[in-house]
């Protein structure tokens, strides 16, 4: 089995997970500071090259009641791109709660969120990339 690559997109930062070869768990990789979309995209297929991806999983940001916004389009967008570069597909995935579900859990371990941005959106991904394996496992 291939790894999956989860992807918490940003305008300014992208954090990354990784599954493991079983697809049992996630473990946080890293986080990209973000110049542009193209930079990004050509960061994410080296990874995926090194790693062995076989899907990448995308946080799609939606509204609180299922609607879709303008960063849902630039996420899709982001997406279909990154499709194309490596030729490996994409799945989107919900991604609603993951930030605050991040923060919480890094207050419930005492670490301080403020100025701790990128450990946020990587603890993001991974946590949508756990969510998303359990689902799958099931």
């Amino acid at each position: 089995m291939k790894r999956i690559l989860s992807i918490d997109y940003g305008t300014r930062r992208i954090g990354l997970a990784l599954s493991d070869l079983l697809g049992i768990t996630a473990q946080g990789l890293d986080t990209l500071l973000v110049r542009s979309a193209n930079q990004a995209v050509e960061r994410i297929a080296e990874i995926a090259a090194q790693s062995e991806i076989g899907t990448l999983l995308i946080g799609l940001p939606q509204n609180m009641d299922g609607t879709s916004g303008k960063q849902t389009e630039a996420v899709r967008a982001f997406g279909e791109q990154l499709s194309q570069k490596t030729g490996i597909p994409v799945r989107f995935w919900d991604e609603r709660w993951t930030s605050r579900a991040a923060m919480r859990t890094m207050h419930e371990m005492g670490l301080k969120t403020k100025g701790r941005k990128r450990d946020v959106d990587r603890i993001a991904a991974t946590m949508m990339l756990q969510e998303y394996l359990s689902v799958i496992s099931d």
